[in-house]
């Protein structure tokens, strides 16, 4: 006998977004110890979740035109087996989190993923596919100021010289690209893909037309435009050309964003907690900073603990690599779990066991790789 119907609407709900419920909850309960004052404005990054949302509502919009699968066909064609495209997806990802950030690269490059081995009947890679470019997104970052939030914070924090930013990251950089290689090499077997020769049209009018407000959404992210412009522009255009793309935006992922904005705003400012890390930090600024990322993820680890450190150079490596690890390690992770499910919601358990194995794999292999590059 069923304990829980699986077809009532509130087991659905819970089952689709427990992620922002957990983050609603954290954010109540240290709301406890930090009562709700002006401060608490100071905790939301109005550009990141205005990017969020303009990049949403343009891959809605390219979905609906059936932009991705005409994209993952000419992936298909090109490199004609299972290995070879999943190495591509997945570089791809690499480099886009390099130019346009890591949640950017995923909201964008994910839903290509999910064509490819859709319509290749190769969903058996699918957790696979997504870890690894959740992985890819993540590390690729590191390597310029602007790939991942947490690096523009401490650049401009620390003023830290072009030169010597790209020394500091070359080295956790390559190793992540020979281990995420060596991944796609060895767990993807070089299978033939086949994909099913319909005839799907694309709309090029309106994909002209996306692809500007795609790189619209680009030139906030690198601060070329105001946010506010493109919060008004894109969803003002696709109020008339395409409605239904900002109804299908996943605005509970946007909600799972302030929540954890919340839980890691108050969190800084509970004396124990920054007590705790003053202490730890005073040890090892690099494992306790890649710690403290599993924790409280990367970019409020890089805001809180920048300030009881000028050991920069540390404390950059570690909240970079903290980035892979646990689910919260990085708010890019959460984007890769949230579409995961939504293609899967049968197999978060199992995607969970994965993304760990992969994560901390991961974690250790470049934690312990950078303290040997400490002691030479």
């Amino acid at each position: 006998m069923k304990i829980i119907d699986d077809k009532n609407p509130v087991v659905i709900f819970v089952k689709k977004n427990y992620v922002m419920l957990i983050a609603f909850f954290a954010a109540i309960i240290t709301s406890i110890f930090v009562p709700i004052d002006a401060e608490y404005m100071s905790y939301y990054d109005l550009k990141t979740l205005s990017c969020l949302f303009c990049v949403l509502a343009v891959v809605c919009a390219y979905k609906n035109i059936n932009f991705f699968y005409i994209l993952a066909k000419k992936v298909v064609y090109l490199f004609k087996n299972a290995r070879m495209c999943i190495l591509a997806l997945v570089y791809i990802t690499f480099i886009g989190s390099m130019l346009i950030a890591n949640d950017m690269a995923l909201l964008t490059f994910l839903p290509l993923g999910y064509f490819v081995l859709n319509s290749t009947k190769k969903e058996k890679y699918m957790a696979f596919t997504f870890i690894m470019q959740n992985i890819a997104a993540n590390l690729g970052g590191m390597l310029t100021p602007f790939g991942n939030p947490q690096n523009l914070y401490l650049y401009s924090k620390f003023a830290i010289p072009n030169l010597e930013f790209f020394e500091i990251m070359t080295p956790p950089f390559m190793l992540s690209i020979i281990l995420i290689t060596l991944c796609c090499i060895i767990f993807v077997k070089d299978e033939p893909l086949c994909f099913e020769d319909d005839k799907v049209c694309l709309d090029k009018k309106k994909a002209v037309l996306y692809s500007l407000l795609f790189i619209l959404a680009i030139a906030i992210v690198f601060r070329s435009i105001p946010y506010w412009v493109g919060l008004i522009i894109i969803p003002s255009v696709l109020l008339f050309a395409d409605r239904k793309s900002l109804k299908m935006v996943d605005y509970p992922l946007l909600l799972t964003f302030v929540f954890f904005f919340t839980f890691s705003g108050n969190m800084s400012r509970i004396p124990l907690v920054r007590e705790f890390f003053s202490n730890l930090l005073s040890k090892s600024t690099l494992i306790f900073s890649t710690l403290s990322c599993q924790f409280i993820s990367n970019v409020p680890s890089a805001i809180l603990l920048s300030q009881f450190t000028s050991n920069y150079k540390d404390l950059l490596v570690g909240v970079n690599i903290g980035g892979v690890g646990t689910l919260i390690a990085s708010l890019a992770s959460l984007i890769t779990f949230r579409e995961y499910v939504k293609y899967n919601p049968e197999k978060s358990r199992y995607y969970i066991m994965q993304f760990s194995l992969y994560n901390f794999s991961f974690l250790g292999i470049l934690l312990v790789f950078m303290l040997m590059l400490k002691a030479i």
